[in-house]
């Protein structure tokens, strides 16, 4: 196949220009800490405890089930949703409703306030629901509009538009916080991010070509379960391949904790650190500069030595990260400065090469998709299991610093797992 016009591949690029702003001003910088700070009963009694649904709860573990929740939706509806975007052709469709859902939901914080917290939390989720259902189906355009030899270099480009699009409505953010009252600023930036996301999604829908469909009259009544059991058949499969099997468990266990991570780094900072929000902001835009070159050199090292033996030393890395976040002291400022960029250099590099190494140990097959979709699937259920585990010891020690060690307990099994991969050989990692 020959690469799609120019047009098209920024119009699909552009999609990761309009979605990004929900990755890092609602998952990241703004809206955690004002969850924070008005997802509290009494400030005069608890900082940190609130009630939802008739429970008491920490707020910072609410949180952490509201995003498990809204990951274990998307986990369990996108093979069922991507079966009939392929069979129908209508991926686009499909995209248009989550993008419309999510930046709605986003809109909708505006009116999060202290009083208003079910409101909140059901936005969130929602919105949740919304981001990654749509990017399902959005990285799933990549094969359609680009021939092999320039899929790297597409899929940076998207990677570039969002990074560039999401700092550049942060910063519109930064200047309704800090020109504003601080609470009105936040819920007017939730407000922007709606907008910004439903306004450029649409201009990338626009300009992203028809889906061919793959169903046909006959197979129509097998639609609702041909998702679920691709599956089967990938897991079927990958049985058969050591290799590609170890690796997917420790895939499944360290990512519990890198997916945990990226989702309460801004939540842990703010609740149980106490560093400023001003700061915290600084911190994760500190992450975005970071990650960038640091996904890159990762990349050359893992062509000097291997994916496998790469990421060994990335998961390293990353259990010293959780034992120094534990150790980082009450408004250590500087100290979350410097894990941050530690963070920043590791956090693309890991992701990036794991979905690289994966592409390399299936097996040559027209079925890409399935396998990528076994691959997406693991990835939501970790993200579940991290994020949820998190919460609950929040709940159960009254500290955030106790789930870090959590964490890196996950951190360790992925180790011992990416061992025992690496001791099946294979020219390809």
């Amino acid at each position: 196949m020959q690469t799609a016009s120019k047009k098209v591949v920024n119009g699909w690029a552009m999609y990761d220009w309009a979605s990004s702003s929900y990755n890092l001003v609602i998952t990241s910088t703004i809206f955690p800490t004002y969850f924070e700070a008005i997802a509290v009963d009494d400030a005069n009694v608890s900082k940190t405890t609130v009630t939802f649904l008739g429970r008491q709860f920490e707020n910072s573990a609410l949180y952490n089930y509201a995003i498990a929740l809204a990951m274990f939706i998307v986990a369990v509806m996108s093979p069922l949703l991507s079966s009939i975007a392929d069979y129908k052709g209508n991926k686009k469709k499909f995209i248009s409703f989550y993008i419309t859902l999510g930046s709605i939901s986003c809109a909708a914080m505006f009116f999060l306030e202290r009083d208003t917290l079910t409101l909140g939390i059901i936005a969130i989720v929602i919105a949740c629901v919304g981001f990654w259902g749509a990017q399902v189906f959005y990285n799933s355009f990549l094969p359609e509009i680009a021939a092999v030899e320039d899929r790297d270099r597409i899929s940076a480009k998207g990677f570039a538009y969002g990074y560039v699009g999401s700092v550049l409505l942060q910063l519109v953010c930064f200047a309704f916080v800090f020109g504003i009252a601080e609470d009105t600023g936040a819920r007017i930036s939730f407000l922007a991010v709606g907008i910004w996301w439903w306004g450029f999604g649409q201009f990338s829908l626009r300009r992203l070509p028809k889906p061919v469909p793959a169903g046909t009259g006959d197979l129509q009544h097998h639609i609702m379960s041909k998702g679920y059991k691709e599956l089967q058949k990938v897991w079927a499969q990958v049985k058969q391949l050591p290799k590609l099997k170890r690796f997917l468990i420790s895939f499944f266990f360290y990512n519990m904790g890198v997916q945990t991570v990226m989702l309460v780094a801004a939540i842990y900072g703010k609740g149980e650190l106490e560093i400023p929000t001003d700061n915290l902001i600084i911190a994760i835009l500190i992450i975005q500069l970071i990650a960038i070159p640091g996904a890159l050199l990762i990349s050359w090292i893992s062509s000097k030595i291997g994916n496998i033996k790469t990421l060994m030393w990335l998961v390293v890395i990353w259990i010293a990260v959780c034992f120094a976040a534990f150790s980082i002291p009450k408004k250590g400022i500087y100290e979350f400065y410097a894990l941050g960029a530690l963070v920043g250099f590791i956090m693309g590099g890991i992701q990036s090469l794991s979905r690289s190494t994966h592409a390399k140990l299936i097996p040559v097959t027209k079925d890409t998709v399935s396998f990528f979709s076994f691959y997406d699937v693991t990835e939501k259920i970790a993200a579940v299991v991290g994020i949820f585990t998190f919460g609950y010891i929040t709940e159960l020690t009254g500290s955030q610093r106790n789930s870090t060690l959590a964490l890196a307990t996950f951190f360790v099994i992925g180790l011992c797992f990416l061992f025992y991969t690496n001791a099946v050989k294979s020219e390809n990692v």
